[in-house]
C-alpha cells in the first residue's frame, strides 16, 4: 500500500471505527464500574451517590477517583472521616482500591450489548477496521476483553488509557488506534462512545464523533431497567442525552451500537463530497 499524501479532499470511504468500552459495545448502562467506585469509595467510610460515581465516566480512572474527591459534598466527607482535605495519597489510597476491584469485578460486566456482535458483523463486511479504547487501564482489561471475546466481541486493536500520555479528552487513544489499524487520514473514522469526554475525544482526534443514549452511563440503566421503563419516557430521556451530545460537538447521535452500520453511507456520501468532520 502507498503511503498517504494528502492533495486534496480526502473522498474515500470510512475505514475504521474507535469504539469505547462499557455502555457502548459491552456493559449495558456502564454498570460495572460504577459498581466498583462505589465499593472503593466505602472502603474509605466514603459512601458517593450514583450520580457522583457517574460524573466523571470515560475519563482515565486515577482522573475519574480526583474528579470524584474535588466535589465539594465529597471533599467535606473526606473531612470529616479523616480529619485532612483529600490530597494526591488519597486520591492513590482509593485507586489503589478501584484497580484490584477492577480487575476482579469487570468481567462480570463483559456482556456485549443487544446489537452489538451483529453490527461488528456488518462493519467487517465492508472492510471497516475496528478499534477501541477505555478509560480502563491494561490491567482492569485482561480478563474483560477474554471474557467478550468468549461472548463474540473482539476488536482488532485496544488501547488503554495508561498506554497514552493522557486520557480522554485528549485524542492519544484514538491516534494510537489509527497507528495500530494503518488507518489515516483522521476524517476516515469514526469515534462511537457514551459519554461526553468519548465525544469530545473524538473531536480532538479529527474523527466524525458519534455519541450513544440508550446503553450510556447517562442512562444508566440495565437492559431489565430498560425494557420496563415505558416508551414514551425512554425516548424521552434519549432525547434529553442526545442535546448534550449534540451541545458538546457530536455529528451524530443512536441510540445503540446496533444502529452504526446503517450510519456508514451518510458519512460516505458526505466524504465522497470532500466533507470532513
Amino acid at each position: 500500500m502507498k503511503p498517504f499524501l494528502r492533495h486534496g479532499p480526502y473522498t474515500g470511504k470510512v475505514q475504521a471505527v474507535i469504539l469505547d468500552w462499557a455502555g457502548t459495545t459491552v456493559d449495558y448502562g456502564c454498570r460495572g464500574p460504577v459498581a466498583v467506585f462505589l465499593r472503593a469509595f466505602n472502603l474509605h467510610g466514603i459512601s458517593p451517590s450514583e450520580a457522583e460515581a457517574r460524573e466523571p465516566m470515560g475519563k482515565e480512572k486515577r482522573e475519574h477517583v480526583q474528579t470524584m474527591l474535588c466535589m465539594p459534598r465529597l471533599t467535606e466527607c473526606w473531612q470529616t472521616k479523616h480529619g485532612t482535605l483529600p490530597d494526591e495519597t488519597a486520591v492513590d489510597m482509593v485507586f489503589n482500591d478501584v484497580q484490584k476491584l477492577m480487575c476482579e469485578t469487570l468481567a462480570d460486566y463483559a456482556v456485549p450489548v443487544p446489537g452489538c456482535t451483529d453490527a461488528i458483523a456488518a462493519l467487517r463486511r465492508q472492510q471497516i477496521k475496528i478499534g477501541s479504547c477505555t478509560g480502563y487501564n491494561r490491567s482492569m482489561m485482561i480478563h474483560l476483553k477474554e471474557k467478550a471475546a468468549a461472548l463474540g466481541y473482539q476488536p482488532d486493536a485496544i488501547v488503554t488509557a495508561d498506554e497514552v500520555p493522557q486520557g480522554r479528552p485528549w485524542p492519544w487513544m484514538c491516534q494510537m488506534n489509527c497507528m495500530k489499524l494503518g488507518v489515516h487520514p483522521p476524517e476516515s473514522v469514526i469515534k462511537v462512545g457514551d459519554t461526553l469526554a468519548d465525544v469530545e475525544e473524538g473531536l480532538a482526534a479529527g474523527h466524525w464523533s458519534v455519541g450513544v443514549t440508550r446503553t450510556s452511563n447517562a442512562m444508566g440503566l440495565s437492559l431489565d431497567e430498560a425494557e420496563l421503563l415505558p416508551s414514551d419516557e425512554l425516548r424521552r430521556r434519549e432525547e434529553n442525552i442526545g442535546k448534550t451530545f449534540y451541545k458538546a460537538g457530536a455529528h451524530y447521535v443512536l441510540s445503540s451500537i446496533a444502529d452504526l452500520p446503517s450510519l456508514i453511507p451518510e458519512i460516505n456520501a458526505r466524504l465522497a463530497r470532500g466533507e470532513h468532520p
